[in-house]
């Protein structure tokens, strides 16, 4: 059994999150630089088998790819073209930086950690991957 890693993409920093070994709960793993993601996952892999990867959907309120997905596509392809045994699932990753800032502040997170955007990163990932896991509960 393989894990899931979901990956909220940014062209400065790329959040991730990882099930456990049951793919019961999701966890954030880490920030890594884009430029650095395929090696991270090719490291990763080689100790924890992954299953899949669940690459978070920029949208729009208006259920459009918004400008990031210029971005994203590329590096869903390269993702693909480097794991051409894993799947790769798009989820809608829309407001997931909105709860996770908000989430932080519910949870008594310090002000100058909350300004920490690889925070927000990882909680992104995170939030992005438990929505995969909840659509798979039906």
């Amino acid at each position: 059994m393989g894990r899931i890693i979901s990956i909220d993409y940014g062209t400065k920093r790329v959040g991730l999150a990882v099930t456990d070994p049951l793919k019961i709960i999701a966890t954030g793993l880490d920030v890594v630089h884009p430029m650095n993601l395929i090696e991270f996952l090719k490291n990763y892999n080689s100790q924890e088998n992954i299953e899949l990867f669940v690459v978070g959907h920029a949208k729009t309120v208006r259920n459009q790819d918004s400008d990031s997905m210029k971005h994203i596509i590329p590096f869903v392809k390269k993702l693909k073209k480097e794991f051409p045994d894993k799947e790769v699932i798009m989820i809608d990753e829309r407001f997931t930086s909105v709860i996770a800032q908000q989430a932080m502040i519910d949870g008594g997170m310090k002000k100058k950690n909350r300004q920490k955007k690889e925070n927000v990163d990882i909680i992104s990932a995170t939030l992005i991957l438990q929505s995969y896991l909840k659509q798979k509960e039906f």
